[in-house]
């Protein structure tokens, strides 16, 4: 059996990785700020552990890589990018930065909203890791008050509950739809029509709102456990119920809901907060994540 092969530096890795992205030894030396004899001679040495040509010395302008030179340069890039990323969140760990952020959001917070902050944030804290939560009602605030989220967007706070923290912040225009054939969907009923008909409802997994009802016009209610099969039997005709308007625009342009006018439904505005615990004050990236919710419009048509 033979012998494994020895043990590459780090910094040869680094060197290595330098003269094929500079095109040439003199070139990756002026990238690193050494002598071109020292490039040289780092290539040479990483050779020598490994015991395999990584370039091809007939090749007369650029340095070409042998086949083994091109694996290694994978494996190269690789470690010297892990180490990389170590570094940085070392870095941030010694300026107080959080290394993971537990995330819980209302199911009805508009998708768009919600992607575009988190795309932001990946930017702004990359070695960061997000772990997200979607849940309805008092299911957000629950895991917050628990500890299974560090922060929260939560919908209907009206006032912080005890031991936690919340900021208004853009609510949610609801508006009631249903399918074409429906009966309600006929033009503009009487008041109390509604309550006849089943009134799709987002249950709430959480004994924080358990037994509250929000928008709800009558005792016909199916309880749904989400918002996406609660769209799904919408568009399908089966009874009817209010939606994030933000959700169901394309589908009330193509007719494939329609907004119904009913008298007993007045404007609804899904309040929406960020929540924390008192004891937890969030940490550099979920003030960040804050600030990014908190800089919205209060009340925007399009939420």
């Amino acid at each position: 059996m033979s012998d494994l092969p020895g043990q590459p530096t780090l910094d040869q890795l680094r060197v290595l990785i330098a003269v094929v992205e500079s095109g040439g030894l003199a070139a990756a030396g002026r990238r690193l700020g050494r002598a071109t004899s020292a490039i040289s001679y780092a290539i040479a040495q990483l050779e020598g552990q490994l015991g395999l040509a990584l370039f091809d010395r007939h090749a007369t302008r650029r340095p070409r890589l042998t086949e083994a030179g091109q694996v290694v340069l994978a494996e190269a890039r690789s470690v010297a990018g892990s180490i990389d990323g170590l570094r940085a969140k070392v870095k941030g760990l010694l300026d107080g930065l959080e290394p993971e952020l537990s995330f819980v959001v209302d199911a009805l917070l508009p998708a768009e909203r919600l992607v575009a902050a988190l795309a932001a944030f990946q930017v702004a804290f990359p070695t960061v890791t997000l772990r997200l939560h979607v849940e309805t009602l008092g299911a957000v605030g629950q895991l917050v008050r628990d500890g299974t989220a560090t922060l929260g967007v939560a919908g209907t706070m009206h006032s912080a509950p005890e031991g936690m923290m919340f900021q208004a912040i853009a609510g949610v225009r609801m508006v009631p739809v249903a399918a074409p054939g429906h009966p309600l969907a006929r033009g503009r009923t009487a008041p109390g029509a509604a309550a006849a008909h089943v009134q799709l409802v987002l249950s709430d997994r959480s004994a924080v709102t358990a037994g509250k009802d929000f928008y709800v016009l009558g005792s016909r209610s199916w309880r749904i456990a989400d918002l996406g099969t609660k769209h799904r039997l919408l568009l399908a005709g089966v009874g009817w119920g209010g939606m994030p308007e933000a959700l169901v625009r394309d589908d009330l342009a193509a007719g494939r809901l329609v907004r119904l006018s009913l008298p007993d439904w007045a404007d609804a505005h899904y309040r929406m907060a960020l929540l924390h615990r008192v004891d937890t004050p969030p940490g550099p990236a979920a003030r960040w994540l804050m600030a990014r919710f908190l800089a919205e419009p209060q009340r925007s048509a399009a939420a």
